[in-house]
């Protein structure tokens, strides 16, 4: 029972495919805290910047827009009005609509967790089940979120008063102002004050943040039971496998199996290719391939000669030429002769090159008979 127990708990950390499982169903690392501070800090970078292009051209549009003259109703064109008029004012409305758009970008691309994930946007019955909503109202969730709120509410609200009491005798100067000084008095003063917002709205995200992270790895913690599914669901169970390599067996013909124990040489890629190659002198007027295939029915060409005691040698760009060029039955293409020879001769002095220590010779492949895993021509 304990052993049970053991097994489900969840004690281990999620691995790379459920993190990227979890990202496409759309549980991704998101902090709506730093969304809030970073459109703050544009909002305000914006005021500093731009704020007094925006007065100066509201101020412009408005004076126009009060003032006619004879022109304005003998050739009246509201269209050309509008479009003259309103240009000078969208321009900056423009400038903070692109700084906008950018800070809504870069939250989720400095938590990694940019991409369209259309998977979060189907419908779940579980976002309108009223249990779910209660759990997340008063549990963990629901405490976390009421803590950041009351954090806000008292870190906001203290900066809120310091920056009334600061600013206090400059407000009430405004009244005995000019109109432009007090315009730009006020604008240096809300600029002021949002930047200042922001800043607290970043330190509540830099806390909200980890936060987050602990509770999305906490949320996809796996137990090792899970672990050892989907590992193997990955790489396949060992009955599997075993039932794999006998399909391929059955897939190589009576004839096939008696062609590679009479082969010379089996040439491999290592893994994804095996080329079975005869060559007896006397007889074939060139090497001839008896068998070949990739995948499962590679595998099963290099068990077999193992049992047969065939020399299996790795020449991966070789392998392939073959492979791609050359049908079982069929001689080697006459542009890999000498690429095959070397290699057969090293074949049957073999004994005596293992007695000498000699390492299998290298042998070079036309450029023309280059070949990726896929059977494009490599340049």
């Amino acid at each position: 029972m304990s052993e049970t127990t053991d097994k489900d708990q969840k004690t281990e950390l999620p691995t790379p495919k459920k993190l990227a499982d979890a990202a496409r169903d759309g549980d991704i690392l998101q902090s709506r805290e730093l969304a809030t501070a970073l459109m703050m800090l544009v909002a305000a970078g914006w005021l500093i910047a731009a704020g007094g292009w925006f007065v100066q051209s509201a101020g412009e549009l408005l004076s126009r827009g009060l003032t006619l003259d004879r022109g304005d109703i003998t050739d009246f064109a509201p269209g050309e009005a509008l479009l003259r008029n309103g240009v000078d004012i969208l321009l900056p409305l423009a400038s903070l609509f692109g700084a906008a758009l950018l800070a809504a970008f870069a939250g989720p691309a400095l938590l990694g967790s940019m991409g369209w994930r259309g998977k979060s946007l189907e419908f779940k019955g579980s976002r309108i089940n009223p249990m779910n909503g209660l759990k997340r109202m008063f549990g963990m969730q629901g405490a976390t979120e009421l803590g950041k709120a009351l954090a806000k509410v008292l870190l906001l609200g203290g900066i809120g008063y310091w920056l009334v009491a600061k600013n206090l005798p400059a407000i009430l100067h405004l009244a005995s102002s000019d109109l432009n000084g007090a315009v730009g008095l006020a604008g240096k003063v809300v600029a002021h004050s949002v930047l200042v917002m922001a800043g607290g709205l970043v330190i509540i995200a830099l806390i909200d943040v980890p936060v987050q992270w602990m509770q999305r790895r906490k949320r996809l913690m796996m137990s090792k039971q899970e672990i050892k599914d989907e590992s193997r669901q990955s790489d396949g169970a060992p009955e599997l496998k075993q039932a794999q390599r006998q399909r391929a067996h059955e897939m190589l013909s009576g004839s096939a199996r008696k062609a590679v124990s009479e082969a010379t040489v089996i040439l491999t890629n290592p893994t994804h290719f095996s080329v079975a190659l005869r060559y007896r002198p006397g007889i074939d007027a060139a090497p001839v391939v008896v068998a070949r295939g990739r995948g499962d029915v590679a595998l099963a060409i290099r068990e077999l000669a193992r049992g047969t005691a065939v020399p299996i040698l790795e020449y991966p760009q070789l392998a392939r030429a073959i492979y791609f060029t050359a049908r079982a039955g069929r001689v080697i293409p006459e542009e890999l002769f000498v690429a095959v020879a070397t290699i057969l001769a090293f074949v049957f002095r073999l004994e005596q090159a293992v007695a000498d220590g000699l390492a299998q010779p290298a042998v070079e492949v036309p450029v023309s008979h280059h070949f990726d895993a896929d059977g494009r021509k490599q340049a």
